[in-house]
C-alpha cells in the first residue's frame, strides 16, 4: 500500500488529498475521464439534502468502482450482532471482567462479541457496544458497516486501519471512527490486541457544543486527524465482509477495495489522542455534571438528549473544598455502559480493571463502594487529589442498554458485583436528639 507519511488536521473539514500528484480533478467532480484511467464515485454519509453544515460526502477516485464484486451470501456469525431483544432487560448493576485473549487464530472481524446495545439500524437510532479480542491480522478480508458508524476504543495492542481514503495507527488512548459504509482491513500490529467498539446507528458522531465554556477546552478541532490518500493495486481473490441489517453477508472479490488513489470531502475516517483531551472541573466546591468530559456526540431528536454520547475521565486534578471529591451516588435517566482503557477508576477499589466493563441502566442506583467512600469521607481536602495514569470511558445513551443472552451468560460476568455496596454502614445519629 502506499502508506501516507502524514495526516490533515481538523474535524469535519473539507479535505482533499491525493497519493498521485495531478489525480484531483479541477473546477468539477466528475469529469467524462478522470485522470490516469480511474473512476470517480461519490459516497455520501448524509441525506444529499441535509443542510450545508450538517452535510457529509466524499468524492472518491479509484482504480475500479465499489460495485465491482460477486453477489453477497449471509455469513454466520456466532457472536456478532444486533439482537438486543434476546433477554429482558435487567435493572441490576453488571460489571464483567476483560474478554479473554483468543488462543486460535482470530482476526478483528472474528473477534467481536457483542456485549449489549439498543434501537438498531432499521430505527436507524441506538448503539451496538461490543468487545473485541484479536491475535492475527485480516488476511485477505475487508469489512463494511452499512449500519452504522464504528468508533474503535483499543485497550491493549496498536492496530493499523487500512481503509479505503488512507492508513490510520491507534494505539490504546487514542481512539478511531469509520463511518458507515468505509471498507478497511485492521492489521494487528503487536501479535495481540483488545478493545471496545461502539457501533452507532443514529447521527453522526460529533463536537459537543461548548456553551458557557467558550471556545477552548475539552477536545479541540485541530487534534483530530484525517488521513492522507493511500492506494492499494493488488489482485487476488479476496473476502468482502458487509454488516447490512445486523447480519453479516460475505462477497468474492478479486482486487483490493482500498484503492482511492485520491479523494475530497469531508466523509472520512479520523483518529483522536484522548490524552489531548482539556479536562475542565471545580475549583472551588461541588462537581460539574459529567458531560463536561464529553469528547463527541449523536445527538437525538430532542435537544439537549444524546442518542449516545463518549465521555473520558483522563488524568486530572480533583481540589474542590467541602465536597465528596470521587462521583458521587448518582441515578441517572440515561443509561451507563463504562470501559477501563488503563489505571484505576476513582470510584472503585477494586473489580473494575482495564479490559473490562460495567453496565448502569436507566435508574439504577450506582457510585463509589464502600471502600472508596470511607476513603474520601476522610480525606484532607486541604491537598488536591491528582488522579494520574488513569483513562476510563463512558458510552451514555438516552435509551436503555439491553444485554445479549451471551452477556449475561459469559463467565467474564461478575455475580458478585452487587456486593461492593453492601458494606456501606448506616451513619445516621438520629440529629443528634437526646
Amino acid at each position: 500500500m502506499n502508506v501516507p507519511s502524514h495526516y490533515q488536521s481538523g474535524f469535519t473539514n473539507e479535505f482533499a488529498t491525493e497519493a498521485i500528484e495531478g489525480t484531483l480533478p479541477v473546477g468539477q467532480n466528475s469529469p467524462q475521464r478522470v485522470a490516469h484511467g480511474l473512476y470517480a464515485e461519490q459516497l455520501s454519509g448524509t441525506a444529499f439534502t441535509a443542510p450545508r453544515h450538517a452535510n457529509r460526502r466524499s468524492w472518491l477516485y479509484r482504480i475500479r468502482p465499489a460495485a465491482v464484486h460477486e453477489p453477497f451470501l449471509p455469513l454466520t456469525h456466532a457472536t456478532f450482532h444486533n439482537r438486543f431483544d434476546e433477554a429482558p432487560a435487567t435493572p441490576n448493576q453488571l460489571r464483567w471482567d476483560p474478554l479473554p485473549l483468543p488462543d486460535a487464530p482470530t482476526d478483528f472481524i472474528d473477534g467481536l462479541t457483542t456485549l449489549a446495545g439498543n434501537g438498531g439500524p432499521a430505527e436507524q437510532a441506538g448503539v451496538g457496544i461490543h468487545l473485541y479480542a484479536a491475535n492475527r491480522s485480516m488476511q485477505g478480508r475487508f469489512f463494511y458497516d452499512a449500519d452504522g458508524e464504528l468508533l474503535i476504543v483499543p485497550q491493549q495492542g496498536r492496530l493499523r486501519l487500512a481503509t479505503e481514503l488512507g492508513v490510520i495507527e491507534i494505539e490504546p488512548q487514542e481512539i478511531a471512527v469509520i463511518p458507515r459504509g468505509v471498507r478497511f482491513r485492521v492489521d494487528v500490529i503487536d501479535g495481540e490486541a483488545r478493545g471496545y467498539v461502539c457501533e452507532n446507528f443514529g447521527a453522526l458522531l460529533r463536537l459537543p457544543e461548548l456553551g458557557p465554556i467558550g471556545s477552548n477546552c475539552l477536545a479541540n478541532t485541530r487534534d483530530f486527524l484525517t488521513p492522507c490518500a493511500a492506494y492499494e493495486d493488488v489482485d487476488g481473490a479476496f473476502e468482502l465482509v458487509a454488516k447490512f441489517q445486523g447480519a453479516l453477508w460475505s462477497a468474492k472479490i478479486d482486487h483490493s477495495p482500498l484503492d482511492v488513489v485520491a479523494w475530497h470531502g469531508n466523509y472520512a475516517p479520523y483518529k483522536y489522542d484522548l490524552r489531548r483531551f482539556n479536562a475542565i472541573g471545580s475549583i472551588s466546591y461541588d462537581h460539574p455534571d459529567p458531560s463536561i468530559f464529553t469528547v463527541l456526540t449523536s445527538p437525538s431528536d430532542t435537544a439537549g438528549t444524546a442518542n449516545v454520547d463518549f465521555a473520558i475521565f483522563p488524568p486530572r486534578w480533583l481540589v474542590a473544598q467541602h465536597t465528596f471529591r470521587p462521583p458521587w451516588f448518582h441515578r441517572n435517566v440515561a443509561s451507563e455502559f463504562m470501559g477501563l482503557i488503563a489505571g484505576v477508576y476513582d470510584a472503585k477499589a477494586e473489580g473494575f480493571v482495564p479490559g473490562g466493563a460495567s453496565l448502569h441502566n436507566c435508574m439504577s442506583g450506582h457510585g463509589p463502594d464502600a471502600a472508596t467512600f470511607e476513603k474520601a469521607s476522610n480525606a484532607d481536602l486541604s491537598k488536591a487529589d491528582v488522579i494520574g495514569g488513569t483513562m476510563a470511558f463512558m458510552f451514555e445513551t438516552r435509551k436503555v442498554i439491553r444485554p445479549t443472552a451471551q452477556a449475561l451468560a459469559s463467565p467474564q460476568l461478575q455475580g458478585d458485583y452487587y456486593t461492593c455496596w453492601q458494606g456501606i454502614a448506616k451513619h445516621f445519629d438520629g440529629g443528634n436528639k437526646p
